[in-house]
């Protein structure tokens, strides 16, 4: 019985790649596949003789072979013709492709060599400093509770002078397979939970968890100028890792507080003064402390409008990056008083009918007609 040729078989060019041909293969195994053609013999026929052609064109050395000599050089193939394969073989010698197509998980799993590290997971943590705090640095301490690995067992999970095994059940692998039909199925393995070894003996301390649950405390360096909402990283604080693997990192969110005298813009510090009327027309110098205690000496000058910012430049934040600072911004505002004496009342009505109740006009402000003081 004369046999189709090979390339014909597949559909490809006697030029094709490795790649191309495995790609041919593989949409005809996915179309002839008795799981998707039960008892079909014409398809399950194709589905052989698409096999028999991989075997010889998806091997280098058999491929040379066959393309100087053909069916002849190739000793009957693989059994004398597709009707005579046998469909375990070709289920077990092309898994990988089968594997692949269908999610079969068929490769053979590597063993893994006893409890393998994993990292631990970084932790956030939110801390709160007032404003002052924030100005000049401080020093936070930190406590909480977090994993921390097991110093009896050295995170080994195993009663000291003991060690774990490979499961017998999935020889090391962490999985087990399955057949149904021409298709397996992986899961992990019961026996082991996946982790492809056992503890015989746990150690007493961890419960054969490789890491305990302890209580941290320790201190923190908050730098000046540090923002709302800024993240500081403490590195290998958080939970140790598993079986020796390396500790998360702490991530310190911090919170400044709300201060009733101060407040910031960017790096500026800003502060609001309280003057008298006099104060602000006839000007005069008074003296303020800073949020940090430091006292400075401040010129009103004559005829100073409220909302006015006098600027002491270089007093205001520590700027993150550089040496620089921002300002310290001091705006005026005017008291005015709730009550007044009688005779307080009657020289501020002298000095109204001095001065006169009309504003001067002026561009960007609109003015009014004076009627009469409310009693």
């Amino acid at each position: 019985m004369n046999k189709t040729d090979y390339y014909k078989v597949l559909g490809v060019d006697r030029s094709a790649s490795t790649d191309e041909i495995k790609s041919a293969y593989r949409k005809l195994a996915m179309k002839y596949h008795p799981d998707r053609n039960p008892d079909n013999k014409v398809a399950e026929d194709k589905f052989k003789e698409a096999t028999e052609a991989y075997e010889v064109l998806g091997d280098t050395q058999k491929r040379t072979q066959y393309d100087q000599f053909g069916h002849a050089g190739m000793d009957g193939g693989m059994g004398g013709g597709p009707s005579s394969m046998n469909m375990d073989d070709i289920f077990e010698n092309f898994g990988d492709i089968f594997g692949s197509m269908f999610g079969a998980g068929q490769q053979k799993s590597r063993r893994k060599k006893g409890p393998q590290p994993q990292a631990g997971l970084s932790l956030t943590k939110n801390i709160e400093i007032s404003l002052k705090d924030a100005f000049l640095g401080t020093k936070k301490e930190i406590a909480y509770y977090h994993f921390f690995a097991c110093d009896t067992c050295h995170a080994t999970g195993a009663k000291p002078g003991t060690k774990t095994q490979s499961c017998s059940t999935c020889n090391g692998s962490g999985e087990i397979h399955f057949k149904q039909g021409f298709f397996m199925y992986g899961q992990a393995c019961n026996a082991c939970a996946g982790k492809g070894f056992i503890i015989p003996s746990p150690c007493s301390a961890c419960n054969g968890q490789s890491r305990v649950q302890k209580y941290d405390k320790f201190t923190v360096n908050i730098p000046q100028g540090i923002y709302d909402n800024a993240e500081l990283r403490v590195n290998e604080k958080a939970d140790a890792g598993v079986y020796g693997g390396p500790a998360g990192d702490l991530f310190l969110r911090v919170n400044i507080k709300e201060d009733k005298n101060f407040k910031r813009e960017n790096d500026d510090l800003i502060c609001t003064i309280m003057l008298t009327y006099p104060q602000l027309t006839l000007g005069c110098q008074v003296d303020i402390e800073s949020i940090d205690g430091t006292k400075h000496a401040i010129k009103i000058p004559k005829g100073c409008p409220v909302g006015e910012q006098i600027i002491i430049y270089h007093e205001g934040f520590q700027k993150l990056r550089g040496k620089s600072r921002g300002n310290l911004i001091i705006i005026t505002q005017c008291v005015i008083p709730q009550k007044l004496s009688a005779d307080a009342k009657k020289k501020l009505q002298e000095y109204s009918d001095l001065i006169g109740t009309q504003p001067i006009a002026s561009d960007g402000y609109i003015t009014s007609f004076f009627k009469k003081f409310l009693g």
